[in-house]
């Protein structure tokens, strides 16, 4: 399994690099097959450039996932990684949404790579029977983790 941890930021609160790779193996099916993950911690203007860039929203947001995509001329036959590609977590606006919340930050942490990977598995909350989907999923990984059900409040993000 290949979970890379980056840091762009500094920022006390955020769990250790330990921590957020069992947070995102814990999103990922127990199949064996290789995964190729990148979780990057980065700060609001990363963030809010990314976000403008990829979702035409010009603002931060808590995490952003950019699944991989076959490059130009590699042969199909060639198996590539699955999941791969990029979970981004904007650490300020992470511990602001815990903070106002009232949730412990390291659990909401796990929320969000967990949220993440999740996308890159192909999971979507764009429509209400999928959001269902996915946040059950996420309730049980979670559970699993001994963390509480993250959408018990209504304003709770992910939809």
């Amino acid at each position: 399994m290949g979970i890379d941890v980056q840091h762009a930021v500094a920022l006390d609160g955020v769990p250790s690099d330990a921590d957020l790779v069992r947070f995102a193996a814990a999103a990922l099916p127990d199949s064996g097959a290789e995964v190729e993950i990148c979780l990057r911690v980065v700060d609001e203007a990363e963030s809010r450039a990314l976000n403008r860039e990829w979702r035409g929203k010009d603002a931060p947001t808590n995490v952003l996932s950019f699944p991989a995509s076959r490059p130009p001329g590699l042969p199909e036959a060639v198996e590539l990684p699955s999941p791969a590609g990029d979970v981004v977590l904007c650490a300020p606006v992470i511990a602001r949404e815990a903070r106002d919340q009232g949730k412990p930050p390291a659990d909401h942490w796990a929320h969000l790579v967990i949220h993440g990977i999740l996308h890159l598995r192909g999971f979507d909350h764009m429509q209400e029977e999928e959001a269902e989907r996915m946040e059950t999923v996420e309730r049980e990984l979670l559970a699993e983790l001994g963390i509480a059900d993250p959408y018990r409040d209504a304003d709770a993000p992910g939809r």
